[in-house]
Parts: structure tokens; C-alpha cells; sequence
């Protein structure tokens, strides 16, 4: 076997990010009773939300804001993009909504089912860019811990993916080497590309079956297909 060691992402990836925020999302619509204040659809608050969220987490990636920006943004910027004034917004929205969503327990199809195979042959580990606190309740809330050996969170390393550095700190903590591992992840930029530009092997994480880009060597639409592959 080529590979002794797979990393894997964990938001987009493993924990479906975007089902869990729709669910926590919903039930926040309905506390902070927003269509009192001039949202008529959850789904379009959402939808927004959704797309802000994706834009800043992308700069947060390559360190163009940081974390406290990044939650600053998202909401504030949604809800004005939806013409609420400013006055209008919620108090503590962003509180309540980064208590409730880590909390969901949403998995993309076939997780349990792939890492408990992987992990019989391999050793499993997590590099995640997701802020600490939250990703701690996520992995024990959805029981995937016990598949992985370490799991490294950006914000304790101090560099974000696609930083060589926390790729470097994985393997090293792994008391692997780069030809050994390989990166599993849904971002372009941070998991595949980062990967590759430190030299290890990737594969794209791809469930919308997006373009694949000319420089993505490989790449799967579910889970499952890593027990094939591997």
C-alpha cells in the first residue's frame, strides 16, 4: 500500500456544513421571529446566508480576514443584504446560531460506514480550518472521534489550510511522511491544492459534482467511493 496515513477535512466533508446550518438556521428564523422584521422566507435568509458564509469562510482560508471578522460579517452582512436596517438586527444572532449549529449531527452518506473500513487499514486523522471550540462538539456529538488519531485544528497550530505549515505539523505529528498520506477534502483551494503544493496526494471531495479543475487529479462524488479507491 502506498499510503499509511489519509487526512481528512471535516466541514464540507465529513460534517455536511450547509444541512446542519439550514437545520439550525430554521429553528433560529422562528425564535428571533424574523419575519417580524421584514423576512418573509427562511429559505431566501438562508440561501444568502449561505453564500456570504461560503465567500468569507474562502477569505478566512487564505488569511484575508480573521475569525472574529468572519462572524462579525456573515450575519450583519446577510441582513443587510436583505434590507434590514442596521437597528433591526437581531442581538446575539451569531451567538445563537454558533451554540445551536455545532450541535447538528448531519453527516454526508456513508461516513460511519467509510471510515470504519478506512480505519481498519489505515490510519485516519482530521486537519480542520473550523474554529475550535465548535468542531469539538461536532466530532463528539456525531461519534466520529474514535476513527481518528489526531485531529488538528488550525487554531491551535496557528496557520490556516493551505498554509504548507499545518500540513507539515500533521504529518510530522503523525510520525509519517508526505508520500505516505493523503488529504480527503471538499476545498478547492485549502484541502486539494494546499495538499498538493506540500506535496502530498489529494483528493477532491466533489458531492455537487462541480467542474473539476484540469489541475485536481482525482476526484469523488460520495464517501463510498473511497473503499474502492483505497
Amino acid at each position: 500500500m502506498k499510503y499509511k496515513h489519509l487526512f481528512f477535512d471535516l466541514d464540507h466533508t465529513i460534517w455536511d456544513f450547509d444541512k446542519n446550518a439550514e437545520e439550525a438556521l430554521q429553528e433560529l428564523y422562528v425564535v428571533h421571529q424574523l419575519d417580524s422584521i421584514g423576512l418573509s422566507s427562511p429559505e431566501v435568509f438562508i440561501e444568502t446566508y449561505t453564500r456570504n458564509n461560503h465567500r468569507l469562510w474562502a477569505d478566512y482560508h487564505v488569511g484575508k480576514i480573521t475569525k472574529e471578522q468572519l462572524r462579525e460579517a456573515r450575519f450583519n452582512q446577510t441582513f443587510l443584504d436583505l434590507d434590514v436596517h442596521p437597528d433591526n438586527i437581531p442581538v446575539g444572532f451569531e451567538d445563537a446560531y454558533v451554540k445551536l449549529c455545532p450541535t447538528k449531527t448531519n453527516l454526508f452518506p456513508y461516513a460511519h460506514e467509510t471510515l470504519e473500513y478506512l480505519q481498519a487499514k489505515y490510519q485516519l486523522h482530521l486537519i480542520s480550518n473550523g474554529f475550535k471550540e465548535s468542531q469539538a462538539i461536532k466530532i463528539e456529538g456525531t461519534g466520529i472521534g474514535k476513527y481518528f488519531t489526531h485531529i488538528i485544528i488550525s487554531e491551535d497550530v496557528g496557520v490556516n489550510k493551505p498554509d504548507k505549515a499545518i500540513f507539515e505539523h500533521a504529518v510530522n505529528l503523525a510520525g509519517t511522511t508526505k508520500a505516505e498520506s493523503l488529504m480527503i477534502g471538499d476545498s478547492l483551494e485549502a484541502d486539494v491544492r494546499g495538499a498538493l503544493n506540500f506535496g502530498m496526494d489529494a483528493i477532491y471531495f466533489n458531492p455537487f459534482n462541480a467542474p473539476k479543475p484540469d489541475d485536481v487529479p482525482v476526484q469523488i462524488n460520495s464517501l463510498k467511493e473511497l473503499v474502492t479507491l483505497l
